[in-house]
């Protein structure tokens, strides 16, 4: 058997930047880890999937790349690149050839709590501030979860509608953390998505910022894929 990957690469989603990975990359790198945080712009999906590509040029050996939310469809995209041993799929989308993070959207169940994701201006997207911590955060003390809601990035239409062309869990292993209390993506959805991948399944308690929440738990997967891949 290989020697364990020790490089890991982390992708954030809608709404957020890479700071939320703070609790993940000390656990990671107290354990011996390299890791690298994409700050993608979350624009266009072409966009996020050219600065992963940068971040994955740099590494030194094939990395664990982690997706959360819509960076399930970045690290689809993206997850190709040779320097790329495992993926890592967190409460995230996952998208086939020919889909988008908005025609996935489409096929969730609802019947449950939706996004409370406002009206478009100017060609992107925002959570209402309001309603951020029962939807995206519910497990973060109130005060997390509004610097969240008063931090969030725009998110581009762009990257919402944007097709993936070859889905990268299609040709590397892949794991998926189901976060069970999730109001932002149906836990069912998340394990349809995971099945259909045929990635190894673990379910946590945790809201859909279990990444923040739970650094543990996330932490604990992507060392499993690294030893496992």
């Amino acid at each position: 058997m290989s020697n364990p990957t020790k490089s890991v690469v982390l992708v954030h989603g809608g709404f957020v930047d890479g700071s939320g990975w703070k609790g993940v990359y000390d656990i990671l790198t107290a354990d011996g880890y390299s890791v690298s945080i994409v700050q993608n712009p979350t624009i266009t999906l072409n966009g996020d999937d050219i600065a992963t590509c940068r971040i994955l040029d740099r590494q030194s050996e094939p990395a664990v790349l982690v997706g959360h939310s819509y960076g399930g469809a970045v690290i689809s995209q993206a997850g190709t690149h040779d320097n790329v041993s495992a993926l890592v799929y967190v409460t995230a989308f996952a998208p086939d050839a020919g889909e988008s993070v908005d025609t996935l959207i489409g096929t969730f169940p609802t019947d449950g709590p939706q996004p409370p994701i406002l009206p478009p201006e100017g060609g992107f997207l925002a959570l209402d501030r309001e309603k951020f911590h029962e939807s995206f955060a519910g497990d973060l003390f109130p005060r997390d979860a509004a610097f969240m809601a008063d931090s969030q990035v725009p998110w581009g239409l762009e990257a919402l509608g944007g097709v993936v062309s070859q889905p990268a869990w299609r040709s590397k292993p892949s794991w998926y953390l189901v976060a069970s209390d999730d109001r932002m993506i149906p836990p069912s959805a998340q394990r349809t998505m995971a099945t259909r991948m045929g990635a190894n399944i673990i379910e946590t308690a945790g809201s859909h910022a279990v990444y923040v929440s739970r650094p543990q738990a996330v932490a604990d997967v992507i060392k499993r894929a690294a030893n496992e891949s």
